[in-house]
């Protein structure tokens, strides 16, 4: 049975003794406490690795919190956060990284700047609605 606030959010659960192997594509938050191999991508959501969970995939979420295992690439978009029992072997790419003392990080990380997505929301206008215009703009190198 799911807890109150998994049911009350609607948020997916993998449990502690629950093993996944292949894709996982979410559309809501998701709480892994259990093992997966493979992929993850929740691109609007958040990931949350239990302290009991054990992951062996590239994860591709909206946001990423690790307290439990993780081996893989991490691109979270918005926001990486490590806590201090957490452990991630593999590449970091995120906007915003906190990084708590204690946990373990071995690999590449990457701060990126805000998220195409975001931008092109912020700035409908920078997105023309005929693609013709884009042949009168003239692009300069940055000094």
């Amino acid at each position: 049975m799911q807890t109150r606030s998994a049911i009350e959010h609607h948020d997916s659960v993998i449990g502690k003794s629950i093993v996944i192997k292949g894709e996982i594509i979410a559309s809501v938050p998701l709480h892994v406490n259990g093992y997966v191999e493979g992929s993850i991508s929740a691109l609007e959501q958040r990931v949350t690795i239990g302290s009991e969970g054990k992951v062996r995939a590239d994860i591709s979420a909206g946001e990423v919190v690790i307290m439990g295992d993780v081996c893989g690439n991490l691109n979270g978009c918005y926001r990486a956060e490590i806590r201090s029992d957490g452990s991630l072997t593999g590449d970091l790419a995120a906007e915003r990284i906190c990084i708590h003392d204690g946990a373990f990080v071995k690999g590449a990380i990457e701060s990126q700047k805000p998220c195409e997505r975001d931008n092109e929301e912020a700035h409908p206008e920078l997105e023309p609605q005929n693609p013709e215009a884009w042949e009168n703009v003239e692009v300069s190198e940055p000094a």
